[in-house]
């Protein structure tokens, strides 16, 4: 991955310029297709796949069920649970109480939260967006308490809630590093930034969303999830492979549709699928919600304290998906170009859901793939779609 600096901000807000080469051949729907039935099956847990082009849908598909005790397809209107592609919205979330001058990208976690521990006096809001925060990972917390413990805590069936991850962070007396001097992917950032939505906004997290962004865009079945308050329509159920002697070609799935960390909201909460994703990508375009100016913040790479670029942590981690290499990250957007095609992305990943959105900003070019099992590479395929709309070569 390259770092994005002035070129990036120039492809990215500036009109494309007109030009009178001939446009190459869009795909057919025939290329496009075989890029997904070769990795699906009619009968087994599967995906969706959209790809906008300025507004207008290129192709748009599903393959597979989205559960494997009523084999109902999935179609447009299916529901799959985002996971990570949530903190796009929650960042958003943010950014419109910072509109509404609810909240300032300068205050810090004690500011907000006054019964935060001293090292949340110089974690700031922006470093929460951008990941350079530094908070524990709530994840290592729980394994470190069911450890002392020596027995389970928390279970598919009774999930960690984000009450809970800030009293674990509230608990720790410092961070992973001091805020600014590193970067780390963090799930503990986001949750804490759902948390921020509702003290900022007086309303819960899903409440102020379904308010702000949800109603106006006309988001009619996307949705925070929340075990016991709410139900998601058309719903897919997360899949993972299961190997008990079946071969490739005759997979065997088992339903792998919640975890221990499910529950908690600002990283990974919601649920949606292809026909609202299709408006949220045109709100992104169009600047409905926030202005070109204001959203600037959001796909600006951010740099370190000392002006260093930022990377990827050196150790192996589920959530450190290129070790020491650079990475480009805004708020709720990783915006590394592909191929020199300036792009914001986001993958989302949790027990039985793969996610991605891609946006090649300059062409205008969308494309969103939305599984249901956890065997298929989104990444892969998006950049493989990508590939056959930019008429490029894989990249070796």
């Amino acid at each position: 991955m390259k770092l994005v600096h002035i070129l990036f901000s120039v492809a990215l807000f500036s009109p494309a310029l007109e030009t009178n080469a001939q446009a190459p051949a869009l795909p057919t729907e025939k290329q496009v297709d075989a890029i997904f039935s070769a990795v699906t099956q009619e009968d087994a847990p599967g995906l969706a796949v959209l790809v906008q082009k300025n507004g207008r849908i290129l192709f748009r598909k599903g393959y597979g069920v989205r559960d494997l005790r009523t084999n109902t397809k999935i179609d447009p209107s299916t529901n799959f649970r985002l996971a990570s592609f949530t903190k796009q919205f929650t960042a958003m979330a943010i950014m419109l109480l910072v509109h509404d001058k609810k909240l300032r990208y300068d205050e810090t976690l004690v500011e907000i939260f006054p019964d935060f521990p001293a090292y949340g006096k110089t974690i700031t809001i922006r470093n929460l967006l951008n990941h350079t925060g530094g908070l524990p990972d709530y994840e290592d917390l729980m394994a470190a308490a069911e450890t002392s413990r020596n027995s389970r805590i928390w279970t598919p069936e009774r999930q960690i809630h984000d009450a809970e991850v800030l009293s674990m962070l509230e608990a720790e007396s410092q961070g992973k590093f001091p805020p600014g001097t590193s970067w780390s992917y963090s799930n503990s950032g986001y949750v804490v930034l759902g948390l921020v939505v509702a003290k900022a906004s007086g309303q819960s997290y899903g409440d102020f969303l379904r308010a702000r962004i949800f109603a106006p865009l006309r988001l009619d079945h996307t949705i925070v999830y929340q075990k016991g308050k709410n139900e998601v329509a058309n719903r897919a159920f997360g899949h993972s492979q299961a190997l008990s002697g079946h071969g490739p070609e005759t997979p065997l799935f088992q339903e792998t549709d919640q975890s221990p960390t499910s529950a908690t909201l600002g990283d990974g909460g919601i649920y949606s699928n292809l026909e609202d994703l299709a408006k949220w990508d045109d709100a992104l375009r169009n600047h409905t919600l926030l202005s070109a100016e204001e959203m600037k913040p959001a796909l600006v790479p951010r740099r370190l304290a000392n002006g260093q670029p930022t990377l990827w942590p050196v150790e192996a981690h589920d959530d450190n998906l290129y070790p020491g290499r650079p990475v480009s990250y805004g708020f709720g957007w990783f915006l590394d170009p592909y191929q020199g095609h300036p792009r914001m992305w986001h993958t989302g990943s949790t027990m039985g859901f793969r996610t991605i959105i891609e946006r090649l900003t300059a062409d205008y070019l969308t494309i969103i793939i939305l599984a249901n099992r956890t065997d298929l590479d989104p990444e892969t395929l998006a950049i493989e779609t990508a590939d056959l709309y930019l008429n490029l070569k894989p990249k070796e």
